[in-house]
């Protein structure tokens, strides 16, 4: 846990600091006019000013606190809100690895992650270098689910296919050493393959003792190979630590004593029973969060049509990597009144990376087209809103990826299917 606790706060320290360091504060958060807030979250705004600059070198501070193990609880649940509001800004910005974060984070808060390795465990010596069984067991559960929910969301005719794999491997064919690997035609399919039986067995070989040095070994070479294929940022360094909590918890004391030579006078038990914390109320707060993991990720089952191409329930799914959608996007007005048409410009409110998300994702065109009707009634105009979107999906053909005779700024923002989302294409070829 300790391990955990260190590399998260480092590694989100590096990002903050990644910000800060480049121009990107400005591009994904202060340029756009507009921001495509989630649902439920339209008042999550960026800091006026100098705010987000503040806001992420307060995130880089707090990192460093949070792997020292300094006031571990008020500082972890401070990055996790702080990573947390960064993430709800806007939805262009929306990261898998980003989501594993903040639930990691929070599930640190909440633990007593600073017994060992930590300015709090230096001050109070004598206190029990031990952790709650329930706290072991539930960040490994954590660290499966983003596997297993993974490998299940490969399971789908697109990834057996090879594609959208292919089509990524054969751009990076110009790579030094491995780039004539990648273009081969036969890459995709061992790609999407073996990424599928990685995802689906890394859990069940780590919970074998007997495999579990294989299965980190394996674990540690899939992620670095993502992270040099497809430059992913934390999220290969993050899932290795991560993977670390399937090992005996006092795996880092051993590893410190053969690297040194020194015996820990520390004794380290695996777990204990949970202390001040009520039965009562640990046993339902554990039952509702393994719940929710376990079913937001199969929401966008009860959804109808392909997930890579409505998007419905495709976040908070680790629907990692699956599709690759190219298209662009053109709104429309029509007065009510005159029944005139006419285009409708969107660079006053977004910027073109903005666009480029939102023309390939239904909800994220919804939501501008209901901006742009609200700028024309500012303006006096009464109008409907129409958009045309030629999309496509896994290299398919283009096709229309919403009605295009569809008045969206009639259509309501909800949880519930939509109504104007165009036919899902065919299966690929």
């Amino acid at each position: 846990m300790a391990v955990v606790r260190v590399a998260l706060g480092i590694l989100i320290a590096i990002e903050a600091i990644g910000y800060l360091t480049s121009d990107w504060i400005a591009v994904a958060f202060l340029d756009p006019q507009f921001h495509f807030t989630f649902q439920g979250f339209d008042w999550v705004q960026p800091w006026p000013g100098i705010g987000l600059y503040l806001h992420f070198g307060a995130l880089a501070v707090l990192g460093l606190l949070v792997a020292a193990g300094v006031a571990h609880r008020i500082t972890a649940a401070l990055l996790a809100a702080g990573f947390a509001y960064i993430f709800l800004l806007d939805k262009t910005e929306y990261l898998n690895h980003f989501y594993a974060a903040i639930l990691l984070l929070a599930l640190i808060a909440v633990m007593p992650a600073d017994r060992a390795f930590s300015v709090a465990a230096r001050r109070r010596p004598r206190r029990p270098q031990t952790v709650p069984l329930w706290a072991v067991w539930l960040l490994r559960f954590q660290v499966a689910v983003i596997y297993a929910y993974s490998g299940i969301a490969k399971l789908n005719a697109d990834w057996l296919a090879g594609e959208p794999m292919q089509m990524w491997l054969a751009d990076r064919a110009e790579m030094v050493i491995i780039g004539p690997l990648l273009g081969a035609s036969w890459a995709g399919i061992v790609f999407s393959w073996g990424g599928l039986a990685f995802d689906l067995a890394i859990v069940p070989l780590l919970l074998w003792r007997r495999t579990r040095a294989l299965a980190f070994g394996l674990a540690v070479g899939f992620h670095l190979a993502n992270s040099i294929i497809f430059e992913i940022g934390i999220f290969p360094p993050m899932m290795i630590a991560a993977t670390t909590v399937f090992f005996d918890p006092d795996w880092p004391r051993r590893a410190l004593r053969w690297a040194t030579g020194v015996s820990s006078a520390a004794s380290a038990p695996a777990a204990h029973a949970p202390g001040r914390v009520s039965r009562r109320l640990l046993i339902p707060a554990l039952a509702v969060y393994v719940a929710a993991q376990l079913l937001v990720p199969l929401r966008h089952y009860i959804y109808p049509g392909l997930v890579g191409w409505t998007e419905e329930g495709h976040r908070f799914s680790w629907q990692m990597k699956l599709r690759d959608k190219q298209g662009s996007v053109i709104f429309t007005a029509v007065d009510r009144s005159t029944g005139e048409a006419g285009p409708l410009d969107t660079s006053d409110l977004i910027t073109a990376r903005q666009h480029a998300h939102a023309s390939v994702r239904p909800d994220m065109i919804l939501q501008l087209a209901h901006r742009l009707a609200e700028r024309e009634r500012e303006a006096g105009r009464d109008v409907e809103v129409h958009a045309t979107a030629l999309v496509s999906l896994n290299g398919r053909p283009a096709r229309d990826l919403v009605d295009p005779g569809c008045d969206l700024s009639e259509v309501t923002r909800s949880l519930a299917p939509a109504d104007c989302i165009g036919p899902e294409p065919p299966p690929l070829e």
